[in-house]
């Protein structure tokens, strides 16, 4: 039976969609027996209708690439620094000892508290956000990239400078692939932060962005437009976590390959 074996193989996958169109089912059949008003909770086919108007009219393409351009900034300040600080740490165990209570502190401290010393200091609004962004991704990627390069065995580092190689080349050869699984792991998390981080930030002051499109849609009782909104910025979220997803297993691909 080749087609069983072909749904054994692929059931996961198949699970997601039918998942997904289960979930509609009973939401649809919820509005039907209960009739609740679209301003308590609208029907999947109303989201769905308020979706393709306000794409089609512009808003949601509009306020979909300001969020992702905060996002992708934020990811991005947060990597440079993480990996930066994170591998100077991971070498020296002092600076690591000295750095590390402000570093905890500073995850310690709430972004509500910290924000109107952003607005303050940064006059543009998409930086703002991306700088939230950053600040809550930056820490879960750095401790990633500490316990990576620090899960490197001395014996390897040992077997490559009795081999004449340089710091460079010890970096590059070992250190870095040696690494990469973990810190990869910490860049799955760090997506998904900093789109937690922008939509903080967002829904706090912004005038555009999702984050504002769902403050806009809650003060106006548009319920449709707010579980549109949600929708993709769920949506988004998942795609950009395939993505790096998606990467990972090229990179690591790579890796073995090169072995």
């Amino acid at each position: 039976m080749r087609w069983y074996r072909w749904v054994r193989a692929y059931i996961q996958y198949l699970l997601i969609p039918i998942a997904l169109v289960s979930f509609v089912l009973v939401w649809e059949g919820l509005i039907v027996v209960k009739q609740y008003p679209a301003f308590i909770l609208p029907a999947p086919h109303q989201v769905a209708r308020s979706f393709v108007e306000n794409w089609q009219a512009g808003i949601f393409p509009r306020h979909l690439a300001i969020t992702l351009f905060e996002i992708g900034l934020g990811f991005s300040i947060a990597f440079v620094f993480a990996s930066s600080v994170g591998y100077l740490l991971a070498k020296s165990p002092l600076l690591e000892k000295i750095v590390s209570p402000y570093l905890i502190a500073t995850q310690a401290i709430p972004i509500v508290a910290i924000a109107p010393l952003i607005i303050i200091w940064i006059d543009t609004g998409p930086v703002q956000n991306a700088l939230i962004a950053a600040l809550i991704t930056f820490f879960p990627m750095l401790v990633n990239t500490i316990v990576g390069v620090r899960g490197v065995r001395d014996e390897y580092r040992a077997l490559l400078r009795s081999y004449a190689a340089n710091r460079w080349q010890v970096f590059t050869k070992l250190e870095v692939p040696a690494a990469l699984p973990i810190f990869l792991g910490g860049v799955r998390v760090g997506v998904t932060l900093s789109v937690i981080g922008v939509i903080v930030a967002e829904l706090m002051w912004a005038d555009r962005g999702l984050g504002f499109l769902i403050n806009f849609a809650e003060g106006h009782l548009d319920t449709p437009l707010l579980f549109a909104t949600v929708a993709t910025l769920s949506a988004m979220a998942i795609g950009l976590y395939l993505i790096v997803v998606l990467i990972e297993k090229i990179i690591l691909r790579w890796r073995r390959d090169n072995q």
